[in-house]
């Protein structure tokens, strides 16, 4: 299997990280026995959700983080790679992602778990040519309307000039943000070398009890904490743009607002 997007460009297929340790404490009671990304939307689960959109597009190596329940997963899963965040009660996404190390170098696409997006998310950064590439939402504020839980200051909000992301922060003021990070992404090989030695750095100068961001310990981290620090220190960082289709189900009322949408792709 080759990963493709220009006829006759031919490229190892890359392992797609499933960032899936955590227990979704805000949808209880549908992650008390269950993870959070079994939770059934218009018919199907968030995580199969997910994997289609990423076999629509010839990519199927799946590395899954478990951590909470992750025995159901297993066992419901038996064709994926497992990695286990042993910590995963006392870390967070960036943590969670560095225990897939060893399946980062070549190059990989990531995802959080506990999203919904469609192929053609998938299908743009698997074209692009840059070497770490973002999926941004551009229709976010739509979305957070309806979503009293869950405001548009806890959004991983972005700012992007032609396509590069010049910031992606909580701190963004809503009216000056293009879009929202989906939890989609997408590095070269060179772009996950760059990734990797910018965490060793901030690991070596803050330890994991160091402060990133908000006085948060470093352990602590998301993503776009170092995501946006990479940007500071001059190295480019690119998104593709989504305009909807998109959900976070973080909450109990997002999952009503994201089942009530989704049906649309219910039958297709």
């Amino acid at each position: 299997m080759v990963e493709y997007g220009d006829p006759g460009r031919h490229v190892t297929t890359l392992n797609v990280i499933l960032i899936g340790a955590g227990r979704g404490n805000r949808l209880m009671p549908l992650t008390e026995i269950e993870p959070k990304p079994f939770a059934v939307i218009a018919g199907k689960r968030i995580l199969d959700w997910s994997l289609d959109a990423f076999r629509e597009n010839g990519l199927d190596r799946f590395v899954f983080i478990a951590g909470y329940l992750q025995e159901v997963v297993r066992r419901e899963y038996p064709g994926f790679t497992f990695v286990e965040n042993a910590q995963w009660r006392d870390n967070n996404i960036l943590f969670s992602l560095m225990c897939a190390r060893q399946y980062l170098g070549d190059g990989f696409y990531g995802t959080y778990t506990d999203t919904l997006y469609r192929g053609g998310a998938v299908r743009a950064l698997r074209d692009s040519p840059h070497d770490i590439t973002l999926v941004m939402d551009t229709r976010w504020r739509d979305r957070y309307r309806f979503r009293s839980q869950h405001p548009e200051s806890d959004g991983e909000k972005m700012q992007a000039v032609g396509g590069l992301v010049t910031r992606v922060s909580r701190e963004i003021v809503p009216e000056d943000a293009s879009g929202e990070f989906t939890g989609v992404f997408r590095m070269t090989a060179r772009g996950a070398a760059q990734f990797l030695d910018f965490h060793d750095g901030l690991l070596a100068s803050l330890g994991s009890e160091g402060a990133i961001a908000d006085g948060r310990p470093f352990r602590m981290a998301y993503m776009i904490h170092q995501l946006d620090a990479m940007i500071r220190s001059g190295i480019k960082v690119h998104c593709v743009s989504v305009p909807g289709d998109y959900h976070e189900v973080d909450t109990l009322e997002d999952y009503d607002l994201a089942a009530g949408d989704w049906t649309r792709f219910a039958k297709e």
